[in-house]
């Protein structure tokens, strides 16, 4: 088995390179027919992966949604949803969120060995903490989850955890969804933040796809991700 999975990042952002806006409310940059592609990507891997952050602001389910899919993923001797991931420094997680209550798969927090303890006290059975380090490390995670038979992670953000697997060489696909709109506020989330990329004008990416759907395009990128 590889000493880690393969890990796609996946993101819908505006022109401007934004993830949402500065209001309260989530903007969604997706369309129906896009948010069923990405279910279908979904369908493929064997776990999914959000920060902390992600799980206090969007409450997100991280399921897949499609019933045939999900049959689908049966047959093939795979559990109907994938394996939920996160990782989090300071152990703030709401036991209620959906990423705990919703799915039978199992969840995985990863965490540092100071914020282990407390943390698995609070979530109490709901999902398997895992001492990663401290700082959490991203390769001592993916290390661990290949040997839990992980061999595809889907990474669908926020925009702290796409910056660290980038910056770190540990992403080997994007899957960038463009809205045709801008944001324009400082102050609004972006897909990555300032960082040292490795892939950089000398070591750019192969476009791999570009596919419209409707007014948004994608664009499939292959970021030659460190496999050491």
């Amino acid at each position: 088995m590889s000493e880690r999975p393969y890990v796609l990042l996946s993101c819908a952002m505006s022109v401007d390179g934004y993830i949402d806006d500065a209001s309260p409310d989530r903007l969604r940059l997706s369309t129906p027919a896009d948010f069923d592609r990405v279910d279908g990507v979904r369908a493929t891997c064997d776990a999914i992966l959000v920060g902390a952050g992600t799980i206090r602001a969007d409450d997100p389910k991280l399921l897949v949604r499609s019933a045939s899919r999900r049959h689908r993923r049966v047959e093939r001797g795979l559990p109907p949803d994938l394996t939920k991931v996160t990782l989090t420094t300071t152990g703030e997680l709401d036991p209620g969120s959906r990423f705990f209550t919703t799915g039978e798969s199992p969840k995985l927090v990863y965490a540092p060995p100071g914020t282990v303890p407390v943390l698995a006290k609070r979530l109490d059975g709901l999902a398997e903490v895992v001492d990663a380090g401290d700082p959490v490390s991203l390769p001592a995670m993916l290390a661990d989850l290949a040997s839990r038979g992980v061999r595809r992670l889907m990474v669908e953000g926020g925009g702290a955890v796409h910056t660290r697997f980038l910056t770190a060489g540990l992403a080997d696909e994007l899957q960038l969804v463009i809205a045709p709109f801008f944001i324009g506020d400082p102050s609004a989330p972006r897909f990555a933040g300032p960082g040292v990329f490795p892939q950089s004008p000398a070591r750019p990416m192969r476009l791999a796809e570009s596919t419209r759907i409707g007014d948004l395009v994608l664009l499939r990128y292959l970021a030659g991700g460190s496999r050491g």
